[in-house]
């Protein structure tokens, strides 16, 4: 690395060095597992059965059943009686106790219509079991070894499978909500299956938990198939660092996370580019809805997710390389390809901020529509990518969005622990959007989004589609046909500053703190409330009264001074009108620039006569500020390893203080006489008290002034030199 990257990587560090407890406190709430490491990758997709199963559960009312099957298709109705009579027979009342039973591979465990409560499971741990050591996770539970899991296996889980191979579970009603398993907000999972390779879930509901529905843990080979969770603190469906998994025609809603959140999907790609040979979880044929966010994955690595609908969370779908003690950081080759991804603008923060989620989760009313949100989250995006790489967004519909289609942004490699200076620009590369549907449903009617991309500008790589609408930045790299081509590519190492001061404010959030940062428009704040808008103001108003003062003091008679502070101040105006919401994506900005960068220009110009040096500083300040408005709104200018914001930041800074004291400084007024009376010379023998000339001098026909009264010399006069004791010579 030369030493230009070096010097430029550092200042990078040391800038976003000041958000590190912002966004690392939010990260330590994030999911918090023991150390695990990925499958060895030789399993397989696990293959539904479809013979008798080996073991039933019921719950023996048996009036209650029948009017639990009475609305089912004859012969379903039939196979359940028969199934009924046998599990009334020999089967077992929970779940946990066919769980305990399975002693071999490849059993088939078939529960019957009803609800179950897994009463056995649910009261808290007593004797060893309430006495375990282990460490102590952010949000109050401990983070158990798969040891402790198996010693105390309903500390935290309703049902625990806990090794227990090519497993299958299903349902066996009309549909998935005949069949529920409820957790009634007293577990921190329903189901738990933990080291269970080949597990296959299928056809019933899980609910109302403290974190998840569903977690599968460290399994090589699973599917999740027509299975309905919601009401949970945190996720619906939980898999962790796990290989060849199936999520298909599943459904989540009321998550204060995600509804499908595919973490730390096994790292099989890392290294490659966009061709793979295969990914290690695909994602299909699933809804998810009226979450925080339809789906996430810190680490959600080599992950396909396809014809899938994501509507009506905060944010349909996000990817993020934020938080620590993922496998498989930084994240990377998700494919997102033909998802329905619309009308994800809901805003659940209120409930945090009116103490509703400070309540215990079984009376916050999730049932009722009540979420909590657990991290940040932009409201009304389409797809969030948090420091991702060689990702592939392409044919989807992403249309109704009140913030944006598109939202990426780098993450420096410290937040997730990791300090080596090589890794810290590690994320935010190489990701294609193209051929998606934007701004339209699939019949054609328009619904747009208020933006199509919001990019930080850093990484290299990234391209998009060439008909994306109102963009941030204006000019964004184009891809081309194959996979890889990029047209205008950057390689920047910080994204703009505005920008990264908004993440900063942004990321101080803490639900279980009510905490909701002030200025962030994610959680409310609008017009000077905004952090944008306030350093917009704050800049705005700075410079027009420096650059006020510099006319008045120095160029007042200059006209060409004049009209380039007219035109400053247009621009600084145009600043902080595109500073907001409403026209951040317009021409509005780079058009404020532009005019900045004219009147710092002219204002160079008129400068040179008197101070040539800061003249010539000035007119460079011009030249950026108007390489930033091509940089912006025409194209990203290629081979720089900063945006023109920074450098026109940092020089704007230095130009301030020159700028002061140039115009506080003594030196001759706009015109010409010095800007504060010298004091008189001394007076010459014979001369008028007061006056300091001679009579004979001062009644001389056609003489100019008389000397020492400091007055100019009228037109076509000798200069004059005062001489010490009064004398004068021409």
């Amino acid at each position: 690395m030369s030493w230009t990257r070096r010097f430029v990587l550092a200042l990078s560090v040391v800038l976003v060095a000041l958000a590190a407890a912002l966004l690392t406190a939010p990260g330590a709430q994030a999911h918090e597992e023991r150390p695990v490491t990925f499958p060895d990758g030789s399993g397989a997709v696990p293959k539904l059965r479809t013979g008798e199963p080996d073991l039933l559960v019921c719950k023996t009312d048996r009036a209650a059943f029948e009017r639990r099957i009475s609305g089912f298709p004859a012969a379903l109705k039939a196979r359940n009686l028969t199934l009924y009579e046998r599990c009334v027979r020999d089967g077992y009342r929970h779940l946990q106790q066919a769980v305990d039973a399975v002693d071999r591979p490849g059993l088939t465990i078939a529960i019957l219509p009803g609800l179950y409560e897994e009463e056995p499971s649910l009261p808290p741990p007593t004797g060893a079991c309430a006495t375990l050591k282990a460490p102590q996770s952010s949000l109050g539970y401990q983070v158990l070894s798969y040891e402790q899991q198996r010693q105390c296996p309903h500390n935290q889980n309703l049902v625990a499978i806990l090794g227990k191979k090519n497993l299958q579970i299903e349902g066996t009603g009309a549909s998935r909500l005949d069949v529920v398993i409820d957790a009634k907000y007293r577990k921190l999972n329903a189901l738990r299956a933990d080291g269970t390779d080949g597990v296959y879930f299928r056809n019933f509901t899980a609910q109302r938990t403290t974190f998840n529905s569903l977690y599968v843990l460290a399994a090589d080979g699973f599917v999740i198939d027509d299975v309905l969770t919601r009401w949970n603190d945190e996720y619906g469906f939980l898999t962790f660092a796990s290989d060849h998994g199936l999520y298909k025609n599943c459904e989540s809603y009321g998550n204060g996370d995600s509804g499908i959140y595919p973490g730390s999907a096994s790292d099989i790609n890392d290294g490659r580019g966009y061709d793979v040979p295969r990914y290690s979880i695909e994602i299909t044929g699933c809804r998810s809805h009226h979450n925080m966010v339809g789906y996430s994955g810190t680490a959600g690595d080599s992950v396909w997710v396809h014809d899938n609908e994501f509507d009506h969370n905060m944010g349909g779908a996000s990817m993020d390389s934020a938080f620590p003690g993922h496998p498989g950081l930084p994240q990377n080759h998700a494919r997102f390809e033909r998802n329905l991804i619309h009308d994800n603008n809901q805003n659940y923060y209120p409930y945090v901020a009116d103490g509703t989620c400070a309540k215990p989760p079984v009376e916050r009313g999730y049932e009722q529509g009540v979420v909590c949100p657990q991290i940040s989250m932009p409201p009304g995006t389409g797809i969030i990518t948090a420091g991702g790489n060689w990702n592939l967004y392409e044919g989807n519909w992403v249309y109704g969005h009140q913030r944006a289609a598109f939202y990426l942004n780098a993450v420096p490699a410290f937040i997730r622990g990791e300090a080596a200076w090589g890794k810290q620009t590690d994320t935010s590369h190489h990701n294609r959007y193209a051929g998606n549907h934007l701004g339209v449903d699939k019949s054609g009617t328009a619904r747009p989004n208020r933006t199509d991309v919001w990019w930080d500008g850093q990484g290299s790589g990234n391209c998009w589609q060439s008909d994306t609408g109102a963009a941030s930045p204006g000019a964004l790299p184009g891809c081309g046909t194959r996979r890889g081509d990029v047209s205008g590519d950057t390689d920047r190492l910080i994204g703009e500053p505005v920008k990264l001061a908004q993440l900063l404010v942004c990321a101080d959030y803490n639900v279980q703190a009510r905490r909701l940062p002030a200025g962030c428009d994610w959680y409310g704040a609008r017009g000077l409330q905004r952090v944008e808008t306030q350093l917009a103001l704050g800049t705005s108003l700075v410079l027009a009264l420096t650059g006020l003062a510099l006319w008045w003091r120095r160029l007042r008679g200059n006209r060409l001074a004049g009209a380039a502070t007219l035109i400053g101040l247009a621009g600084l105006a145009l600043d902080v009108a595109g500073s907001t919401l409403a026209l951040t994506p317009t021409v509005v900005p780079a058009l404020a620039l532009l005019l900045t960068g004219v009147w710092w220009t002219l204002l160079g110009l008129a400068l040179r006569p008197s101070r040539p040096v800061f003249a010539w500083t000035t007119v460079a300040l011009g030249a950026l500020t108007l390489l930033d408005a091509f940089d912006k709104a025409i194209l990203m200018v290629p081979g720089i390893p900063l945006s023109p914001a920074w450098l026109r930041l940092l020089l704007g800074v230095i130009w301030v203080l020159w700028a002061v004291v140039a115009a506080g400084a003594r030196g001759p007024s706009p015109t010409g006489g010095p800007s504060t009376p010298d004091p008189a010379p001394e007076a010459a023998p014979g001369a008028a008290p007061g006056t300091g000339a001679a009579p004979e001098a001062a009644e001389a026909p056609g003489a100019g002034a008389a000397p020492g009264t400091g007055a100019a010399p009228a037109t076509g006069a000798a200069p004059v030199e005062t001489r010490p004791h009064g004398e004068a010579t021409a």
